[in-house]
């Protein structure tokens, strides 16, 4: 019931009804919520503080700080927007007591190298500006039989998880979590700049990966 809730396809709606569970004590619908945001949040985490396991304590941290906070959320953004606000709060507290704290935007320099050769993609004067030239020798596959494929999936994910902390951060919120480049902006403190160019660099990498998974 509370993971059809997260899922709803009415965010709002199902944000209240949420949100109605959770303040009544509804211990399946906060294991729920902890269940869809947890990983996110510890990613989140590790831009901020030195180690996993600092990061897991600071997640702990934030969850208690969303129990306590619910009865004076107001709804001014989504629930999960929200949640991960704590998270991030509770990140740049602890961060600053181990002189780690530093801006989301320092961990994605301008200078690095483009994770694909730009020759790849569609000049401003062809058509599909910006998108990629040839699919990989395999991707014809339907996209219901790519998620249908545990190998497929354990690439991606493989792939997301050696990206780069902020990269990482970026891609889970955009394309697993299902957050707005504004909702990320806003959490993150980040520029739709450098949301874009993180966001831009991650899928590139997992799609290397899963070209490299397919043509294998």
């Amino acid at each position: 019931m509370a993971e059809a809730m997260l899922s709803s396809p009415d965010p709002a709606a199902a944000d209240a009804a949420l949100l109605e569970r959770l303040r009544a004590g509804d211990e399946a619908a906060f294991e729920a919520l902890v269940a869809r945001h947890h990983a996110t949040m510890l990613a989140v985490a590790q831009n901020y503080v030195k180690g996993r396991a600092v990061a897991e304590e600071v997640v702990q941290e934030a969850w208690l700080g969303v129990i306590k906070g619910l009865d004076r959320f107001e709804g001014r953004s989504s629930l999960k927007t929200w949640v991960l606000s704590i998270l991030v709060n509770q990140a740049k507290t602890r961060g600053a007591r181990e002189a780690r704290s530093v801006p989301f935007s320092a961990l994605a320099p301008e200078g690095e190298e483009p994770a694909v050769d730009p020759a790849r993609f569609r000049g401003a004067d062809e058509s599909y500006p910006g998108h990629w030239r040839a699919f990989p020798g395999d991707w014809a596959r339907s996209a219901a039989t790519a998620v249908q494929d545990r190998e497929t999936l354990r690439v991606v994910m493989g792939a997301i998880a050696g990206l780069p902390d902020a990269q990482h951060t970026v891609i889970r919120m955009r394309d697993v979590e299902g957050f707005s480049s504004e909702e990320v902006c806003d959490a993150l403190g980040v520029s739709e700049g450098n949301q874009r160019v993180l966001l831009h660099r991650a899928r590139s990498r997992v799609r290397a990966a899963l070209e490299e998974h397919f043509d294998a």
